[in-house]
């Protein structure tokens, strides 16, 4: 059981380090394309939907763009947060867990 264990935790650190790479590539291509046409918000709008609708008002033409970049953030956060509980978690199991 702690082997399986122990496997299921490094296996949640590869999948965070994959993630990260993999969201960081998606959230830097969306921002080139957001920073090449000038579009300006605060680093906060993100997490407001109210916020990010006001973006695309003021900028309707990029919208797929703007929507795109956010949608990324967002979930790269929540991803992210998942399998950081998970971890800690398993780990913490292993910790308490008697041989």
């Amino acid at each position: 059981m702690r082997i399986i264990l122990i496997i299921i935790v490094i296996a949640a650190v590869l999948c965070v380090l994959v993630l990260n790479f993999y969201f960081r590539i998606r959230v830097f291509k969306a921002y080139k394309y957001l920073v090449q046409n000038r579009i300006e918000f605060d680093t906060f709008d993100v997490f407001r939907q109210s916020k990010i609708d006001e973006v695309v008002q003021r900028y309707p033409k990029h919208k797929d763009g703007i929507l795109d970049f956010m949608n990324n953030i967002r979930r790269s956060v929540r991803l992210a947060s998942l399998l950081i509980l998970l971890i800690t978690a398993f780990a913490s199991i292993l910790m308490f867990m008697e041989e």
